[in-house]
């Protein structure tokens, strides 16, 4: 079951049971000195495990002195100005905890991609590689239903696909003998000049040919054009494909989010990588 789209206040939050945690998205100013209070009172209420935020650079001392811990940070996201902390609470300590054998799987993918991120793509570029329109949303939807078995988001519902094409997010996707193999989403926020890439998909049998970076390169194109000026990603901190993906483009590691995101199936962690223009 997908996560809850609301709003606190006047800010952005995300919750569920799946993931188990309140995802403050986008920080109202005229909530800055409630929120912490109300994410508290939320998280009581409905027993999440944990609390994970979007906050300026301004803010981190506040949320600091609650018991919020810093677990990424990516420069000059607002406005290409103003750097944006992850800030964390950890409701349960276990949750902000992991093994030795998950550390080490997360570092190994880590290593992985840095040592690959100066390796060139060989694979050439897809003849049908284009953005997705709300004609394609059945289709869309399908794809994500075969990949995930389950995600944060509907994005197996294709009016949620509808509805986000035309207010914040652009779809792309690669096609084969007509057919929608891979496909990929940025996430704008025109007021702050920033943009999520996300939604990455690709069917089975066509793994392994570099779409992903294919895809992140026309939609770095296509944001570039419309004067975006970071752009970042949360990705899952056991995959090496997707780790890799972004190293190779230039993305910078930014930190691990510790069992953030119910994707798949379970709870895992997940890696921020962010580049600047």
């Amino acid at each position: 079951m997908p996560d809850t789209l609301e709003t606190l206040g006047a800010s952005l939050i995300q919750h569920g049971p799946d993931s188990d945690r309140i995802y403050l998205m986008k920080l109202a100013p005229a909530d800055t000195g409630t929120i912490i209070e109300q994410l508290n009172e939320l998280a009581h209420e409905r027993q999440y495990s944990k609390i994970f935020c979007k906050v300026p650079s301004d803010q981190v001392t506040r949320f600091q002195a609650a018991d919020y811990q810093q677990e990424a940070l990516i420069p000059n996201f607002y406005q290409g100005q103003q750097d944006m902390a992850f800030m964390s609470r950890f409701v349960q300590p276990e949750r902000g905890q992991l093994t030795t054998a998950q550390q080490a799987r997360i570092d190994k993918v880590l290593n992985i991609a840095k040592q690959k991120a100066e390796i060139p793509t060989t694979s050439p570029s897809p003849e049908h590689l284009r953005p997705l329109t709300t004609t394609d949303a059945p289709t869309l939807a399908r794809l994500y239903d075969r990949v995930f078995p389950s995600y944060p988001f509907p994005i197996t519902n294709p009016q949620y696909l509808r509805d986000t094409m035309a207010t914040h997010i652009h779809y792309f996707g690669v096609f084969e003998n007509r057919e929608l193999i891979s496909a990929s989403s940025a996430e704008t926020d025109a007021a702050e000049a920033n943009a999520e890439m996300t939604d990455f998909a690709t069917l089975p049998d066509h793994r392994g040919q570099g779409l992903a970076l294919h895809l992140l390169s026309r939609m770095e194109h296509d944001l570039r054009d419309y004067g975006f000026q970071t752009l970042y990603t949360i990705a899952r901190a056991v995959s090496a494909s997707m780790n890799v993906t972004f190293a190779r483009a230039g993305y910078q590691f930014a930190g691990t989010l510790v069992h953030n995101t119910q994707i798949s199936g379970s709870i895992e962690s997940m890696n921020v990588w962010y580049r600047s223009s």
